[in-house]
């Protein structure tokens, strides 16, 4: 697929300054990048959950998939339509995690289309002022982005992300048009007990990047029957100052007391809540966990969750896995629930 080549190129400038950014802000003296740090101050202002270790983490991720290389590899997979007149794509955006729009955003611009997209509340900041920055290295782009606060008028397709409850408005406003309408989903990690510390220590990334609140982060974990935390334990235990983040905090305490009120048997290190329960999503602060007898019921029993499941974190027992560590990197071709967004757009 050959994209707009000056469009691609904007967003190769925009991954060039970010990462110059996240290389040299510590000693930035110039003030060169303090626009960036007014930006993720204001962020941050905006949403409690939106530290700077998190935005940072958030730049970093795409200032490695937005080079040259990485684009034209993953965009030379698919076939762009010359004649396709462009088409207005109406995002509406999710605010858990920092920029968690910007691969819809991407698409759509790259497919050639026009974006109209409605932030969330949480999450106002930061795409428009990247978005200002691609308009300077290709004016046309002008033309071809816009946020809106009030309802889509004029468009021809949806991409939608939401909670459950949420996507049956979205059914209810945009199902007769062509969407892609997401609900909730969570990872999972499946553990034998065999794990090395540094593998739980990466699971841990997997658990708190976020404070756990992104579609990627793991939230249950699947343990072989007998299985001892100890070790799990010993290693998350540098992840102890999440405590401190007040928002955090007062979910790891009102959980908590919620399960201690009904009575259920927890496990608890101080700073995160671990309960046996069959349910994929548990709420912040706390890790849901389940036995497993054997592995070839337990992926019977994951592929029929497959439409609840966003990735899964295991080591050489699965097709698809991703490795400990790695589930808050996602790549360019790592759609979210597993529907290609450009091949949805490009079929328009």
């Amino acid at each position: 697929m050959s994209a707009h080549k000056s469009i691609l190129e904007a967003f190769v400038k925009l991954g060039m300054h970010i990462k110059d950014f996240c290389e040299n802000h510590k000693t930035d003296e110039s003030g060169t990048y303090q626009d960036i740090e007014n930006v993720i101050l204001n962020a941050g202002q905006q949403n409690g959950w939106f530290t700077r270790e998190n935005i940072l983490f958030s730049l970093e991720q795409w200032s490695k998939e937005l080079t040259h290389e990485n684009l034209t590899e993953w965009l030379s997979q698919y076939k762009q339509k010359n004649t396709q007149e462009p088409k207005t794509i109406g995002i509406v955006m999710a605010g858990n995690i920092p920029l968690v729009g910007f691969h819809d955003f991407l698409c759509v611009l790259l497919s050639g289309n026009k974006v109209l997209a409605k932030l969330s509340s949480n999450d106002t900041v930061l795409l428009p002022f990247f978005a200002e920055f691609l308009i300077a290295q290709e004016p046309n782009l002008n033309e071809k982005i816009e946020f809106t606060e009030g309802k889509f008028e004029e468009y021809d397709a949806v991409i939608a992300t939401g909670s459950n409850n949420t996507s049956r408005y979205f059914e209810y406003y945009f199902g007769k048009k062509p969407n892609i309408i997401r609900k909730n989903r969570n990872a999972v990690a499946v553990l034998t007990g065999k794990e090395t510390k540094d593998q739980l220590q990466n699971l841990g990334k997997d658990i708190f990047r976020y404070y756990g609140l992104g579609c990627r982060n793991v939230s249950k974990v699947y343990v072989p029957e007998g299985y001892a935390f100890d070790e799990f334990f010993k290693a998350i235990f540098d992840f102890r100052e999440i405590i401190h983040q007040h928002k955090y905090a007062n979910n790891y305490d009102y959980n908590k007391a919620v399960y201690l009120m009904s009575e259920f048997k927890i496990l608890d290190n101080g700073f995160l809540v671990l309960k046996e329960d069959k349910s994929l999503s548990s709420p912040i602060a706390s890790l849901f966990y389940e036995y497993y007898g054997s592995i070839s019921k337990l992926k019977e029993e994951l592929e029929q969750q497959k439409d609840n499941i966003q990735c899964v974190v295991s080591k050489g027992l699965l097709p698809n896995e991703v490795d400990f560590g790695e589930t808050q990197k996602p790549r360019l071709k790592d759609y979210a629930d597993g529907i290609d967004t450009l091949e949805f757009l490009l079929q328009l």
